[in-house]
């Protein structure tokens, strides 16, 4: 199989979409995509990402391609975790302290930043709408994230995400409480899960 067929066959299975990154881990040059672009065979869907013709963007995993070191959180992970049906209409990520927020603040990417002990503290693998996976923070890392004072989240949004937190049969009350004291948020959760459960 030659270069074109093989990075065909690799975007289609990755629900359709292939990075520069793959292909050059998968031996073949930069010049192949370019030429699949050029004959129309791939589209360009952001920088290093490449989509099939036929396939809808994923512009969630397209942002994380582009910002590789923010993590979806607060309500976009509210969303991916299926905590909430508000799609985001700004995307929520998390940098670490020292990152240059200029670029993906020009993406219209609402910004977070912690110091680095949070920043790889609880973070998950989950799929996006299009089926791609990105990088997210846990459910009990995420619901300790929105009560946090500066998090900014909508009251309602934050009661219906406890509300279907409670009602999973898969829930970590001790993962969460350990969360709730590592973010300072112990009290506030205590209100909600004493409603809750």
């Amino acid at each position: 199989m030659g270069a074109t067929e093989t990075i065909i066959s690799m975007a289609k299975e990755n629900h359709g979409t292939v990075t520069t990154a793959m292909v050059v881990a998968a031996g073949f040059s930069r010049g192949n995509i370019k030429y699949l672009v050029d004959k129309g065979m791939i589209e360009k869907s952001s920088r290093g990402v490449y989509i099939l013709p036929e396939v809808w963007d994923d512009e969630i995993f397209n942002l994380q391609n582009r910002f590789k070191r923010g993590i979806y959180s607060h309500e976009t992970a509210l969303f991916l975790l299926d905590l909430t049906d508000r799609t985001p209409n700004r995307y929520y990520m998390t940098f670490p302290a020292n990152y240059n927020l200029t670029k993906p603040k020009e993406e219209n990417i609402r910004c977070v930043q912690c110091k680095k002990a949070l920043y790889d503290f609880g973070i998950t693998e989950v799929a996006t709408p299009g089926g791609n996976t990105v990088r997210a923070y846990s459910i009990e890392r995420t619901l300790c994230d929105i009560l946090r004072p500066h998090s900014c989240v909508d009251i309602q949004i934050v009661t219906e995400a406890f509300k279907r937190y409670a009602a999973k049969s898969n829930k970590n009350i001790p993962a969460l409480s350990e969360y709730a004291k590592i973010l300072k948020v112990e009290t506030r959760l205590r209100s909600y899960l004493e409603v809750l459960l």
